[in-house]
């Protein structure tokens, strides 16, 4: 059996990643437009996203294909705990809660875990590659908006071991080939990937509410009228 899962996914979730692009919270992101609340509030979501699913992918280590991208050093969730301490104080745990996208988003995953175990790869693909692509400039982009020290709520963006980013997402895209899959099952996975760009957006469009409360209506309408240009991924899987 032959994969060209890489391609597969690049090609196949394009329309989805550029409309998950266009969600008003991710235009006003790129923009330059942070607000604090409604950012802790994604990264919360975040924090439970990722540790179901690092938790399934760790129990699945050994599967023949979720195997193949299992890569620890990609984990966000001891990350996303530093910010958490930064943005809401040392209880942050007591303050947190899942979103009702957020937590479609990780009964989904867990649902795949027991069922599809094989589609973790769609999650890990949108997740991962999109923070591995655009981590420095979303930062920068938080880090000017917020007015945001270094090391200041950003460790999420932060990959201390990986050195070398363009080379691990090669090897990354070499594995996903290397699958041993046929076309039936790379097809569920690209469908999985476009259903968490779904996901996404919806996350993203439950935090626009509090946005137009901070900074008003009428910048909102303006700020997702003009065309973005040069965007970056923001939580989105590199296209």
């Amino acid at each position: 059996m032959s994969s060209n899962l890489a391609s597969k996914l690049r090609i196949g979730t394009k329309k989805a990643h550029t409309m998950a692009e266009n969600v008003g919270f991710v235009k006003c992101f790129l923009k330059g437009v942070v607000e604090k609340s409604s950012y802790r509030k994604l990264v919360a979501n975040f924090y439970f996203i990722y540790s179901a699913m690092e938790e399934q992918m760790e129990k699945h280590k050994d599967h023949p294909v979720v195997g193949k991208i299992y890569f620890p050093q990609l984990n966000r969730k001891h990350t996303l705990e530093q910010d958490l301490t930064y943005y809401y104080g040392y209880n942050w745990r007591e303050q947190i809660k899942l979103s009702s996208a957020g937590e479609a988003y990780v009964q989904r995953i867990r649902e795949i875990s027991a069922k599809e175990p094989e589609l973790l790869v769609a999650h890990s693909y949108t997740r991962y590659m999109g923070d591995l692509s655009g981590g420095q400039i979303l930062k920068g982009i938080a880090q000017t908006a917020m007015n945001l020290g270094e090391g200041e709520g950003t460790a999420f963006y932060e990959f201390a071991d990986i050195t070398d980013e363009k080379a691990f997402k090669a090897k990354y895209r070499q594995n996903l080939d290397a699958m041993p899959i046929d076309d039936t099952v790379g097809d569920r996975i690209v469908e999985e990937a476009n259903a968490a760009f779904g996901i996404n957006m919806k996350m993203f469009q439950e935090l626009e509410g509090n946005l137009i409360k901070v900074i008003g209506v009428m910048l909102y309408n303006s700020m997702i009228r003009k065309r973005t240009r040069g965007s970056t991924e923001l939580a989105t899987a590199e296209q």
